[in-house]
């Protein structure tokens, strides 16, 4: 994402919450922040039927975002929900306020799998709430050739113009990394400055840098989109098939998205709500079957109607998601993708 377009979100971030806060008294609202197509609507308002907390939603399009938008002031975000190494980013900032687990009680209903993961080991500052992947989503009615890796992407020309990518550095380079063989956490200058030579190379054929891909895919703004899995598979849904998503044979990334209380919340007892909320298995059963993210809960799987349970690129095989890999924090090293994503956006 361009510093201006984030400046800019940040900006009408800060207005957005100022007003709110003056409409009525805190303990009555509760302040979450999440991704674009992330959301069900009829949850947040089942949610409010029943407590009598109105959630106010706002909206990001990036880990990164979502890091400038509070280290920029915006504060008054209770709950926030960003990828794996986002949570230890925010934990080191002391951004995260711990939560009070003995209020979470549905915790219990989390597959243990998706727990104690090692950017918070102890679970004391997170709780999983979906896993995703990014790889192409593909609209089949402008571009009908042969798309199986990064390679078909990247070195394609027929996709001048036709071509997005996610306005996210990690995830940009990581798709040009897993092209070359490479992982998606190096350090290593001479891998990351191929991966820079790639995406240079490709740069004048992309149409857009975007992370919301579902508009730009249903309105045939562009033939193939680099697209996390919940966005490609809602716009495969409501495309009738046109769309196709598809897990590239070199492998990608995947995430999971983790529900946390930020420092700066304003009703601390309203977002433990929440959370537990979103962990119940109705709330999560209907998350899937709306957002199409993958469940984090022991029993959601065997909930879902049948075409999304046996739906392949919702749930890749083992085999599958062995060539995918999760973005860490590289600490002081994340400079080097910083320093690429500028050559990339800028120059």
């Amino acid at each position: 994402m361009s510093i201006f377009r984030i400046l800019l979100s940040v900006g009408l971030f800060i207005v957005f919450t100022a007003c709110m806060k003056q409409e009525m008294p805190a303990s009555k609202v509760v302040n979450l922040s999440t991704w674009s197509n992330y959301v069900d609507q009829e949850l947040l308002k089942e949610f409010e039927a029943q407590t009598g907390i109105k959630v106010n939603l706002s909206i990001y399009s990036s880990n990164e975002e979502l890091l400038a938008k509070i280290q920029a002031g915006a504060s008054g975000i209770d709950v926030a929900i960003p990828s794996d190494y986002m949570v230890e980013v925010m934990q080191k900032l002391n951004l995260l306020s711990e939560m009070d687990l003995a209020l979470i009680p549905n915790k219990e209903l989390v597959n243990q799998e998706f727990l104690k993961q090692s950017f918070d080991p102890g679970n004391k500052y997170s709780l999983p709430y979906a896993w995703s992947t990014a790889g192409i989503a593909v609209n089949r009615d402008l571009y009908k050739g042969v798309i199986k890796s990064w390679k078909d992407v990247f070195l394609n020309p027929a996709l001048k113009g036709k071509l997005s990518f996610l306005d996210d550095v990690r995830e940009v380079t990581a798709a040009a990394l897993k092209m070359h063989g490479f992982s998606v956490n190096t350090t290593t200058p001479s891998e990351l400055k191929l991966a820079e030579a790639t995406l240079v190379e490709v740069k004048p054929r992309v149409k857009m840098f975007r992370s919301d891909t579902v508009e730009a895919l249903l309105k045939k703004e562009v033939a193939v989109a680099h697209s996390y899995s919940s966005d490609a598979l809602q716009a495969a849904r409501t495309s009738g098939g046109v769309i196709e998503y598809i897990l590239p044979e070199d492998g990608g990334t995947r995430a999971l998205d983790n529900l946390v209380i930020l420092k700066g919340h304003q009703n601390r007892e309203g977002a433990h709500q929440l959370i537990n909320f979103l962990l119940s298995l109705k709330a999560n059963v209907s998350f899937v079957k709306t957002v199409l993210g993958g469940p984090v809960l022991k029993t959601t799987r065997q909930e879902l109607p049948a075409e999304i349970q046996n739906n392949r690129s919702l749930f890749p095989s083992n085999e599958q998601l062995a060539r995918f890999e999760s973005i860490i924090d590289l600490g002081e090293a994340t400079g080097l993708y910083d320093k690429l994503w500028t050559k990339i956006k800028v120059e």
